[in-house]
Order: structure tokens, then sequence, then C-alpha cells
């Protein structure tokens, strides 16, 4: 044990002589000549890079309240765009109902024309064929008389004739239908 605290005491870390004060004082001068010419060189380069990166903060600040405006900018030109757009096929939408009511409406109205002019040209017909039988009624009682009765009439017994015949056959045609 006696030469382990030999040993130790050999062995401290400190050991005050005169080389520890000339260490102390060579520590202290460059202290002094770090402090008084280098520490002031790196302050002046840590402050113009502090000042440089807030100058490039404020930049990108700017930068992005900028495009923060033209993001607003453009959405709202977006959200007018598609009202704009909502408002043309609306209107689209307006314009083909009438488009298609109108033609509709021009559709019934051709129709019915159209229904009307062919009752007119059936009535036309009607009537042009109820005279073409009276015609032939007229002849076929004449000549049915004339069979009967053996001789000519003369032309007021032959009217006479021919007008009660039409009337029996509109009296006949009346009731067919």
């Amino acid at each position: 044990m006696s030469t382990t605290l030999a040993l130790a005491a050999q062995a401290s870390l400190l050991e005050i002589n005169a080389t520890l004060f000339v260490e102390l004082i060579a520590f202290i001068l460059m202290v002094l000549v770090l402090g008084h010419y280098v520490y002031p060189l790196i302050i002046s380069v840590a402050e113009s890079r502090q000042k440089q990166i807030e100058q490039q903060l404020a930049v990108a600040e700017q930068a992005r309240l900028d495009a923060q405006t033209r993001l607003a900018e453009a959405t709202a030109q977006l959200e007018e765009a598609r009202g704009q757009a909502s408002d043309i096929i609306e209107g689209a939408k307006r314009s083909g109902d009438q488009l298609r009511a109108e033609l509709s409406q021009k559709a019934h109205e051709e129709a019915a024309r159209l229904t009307e002019l062919a009752g007119q040209e059936i009535e036309s017909e009607r009537l042009r064929a109820l005279e073409s039988v009276r015609g032939e009624v007229a002849d076929l009682v004449v000549a049915a008389t004339e069979k009967v009765v053996g001789e000519t009439l003369d032309d007021e017994r032959h009217r006479k004739l021919i007008d009660k015949a039409i009337r029996e056959v509109g009296k006949s045609g009346d009731r067919s239908r």
C-alpha cells in the first residue's frame, strides 16, 4: 500500500511551480489578444450573417405573403369563373327548355292545322261523293222511272222526282251515321 501512496503522490495532477505561472500568464495574454482583436471580428461576422439571415427571412416572409395574396386572387378568379360557367350552363339550359317548348308548341300548332286541313279535305270529299251519289241516284231514278212508267217525263215532273229521291237518300244517309 505504501507503494500505491507513493505513486499517487508522484502522479498529482497539479503541481504549483514556475511553469504553471508562465502557462497562466500566456493563457491570460492569449485571451486578451483574442478578446481584443479576434473576438470583435468574429462578432462582426456573426452579426452581419445574422442580419443577412434576418433579411433573407424578411424576403421569404414577404414572398410567402405575396404568394398567399396571389393564391387568394387566383382562388377568387376561379370561383368567379365557376360562377360564370354555372350561369352560362343555366342560361343554356333555359334557352334549350324555351326552344324545346317553342318547337313543341309549333309542332302542336302544325298538327292542329294539318288535322283541320285534313278534316276540311275529308268534308269536301264527302260532299263531292255525296253530290256524285245524288247525281247517280237521280240518273238511276230517272232510268228506273222511265222503265216503270214507260214514258219520258217532262222537266217539271223530272225535277220533282229527283228532289224527292235526293231527300230520301239524304234521310237514309243521315240515319246511317
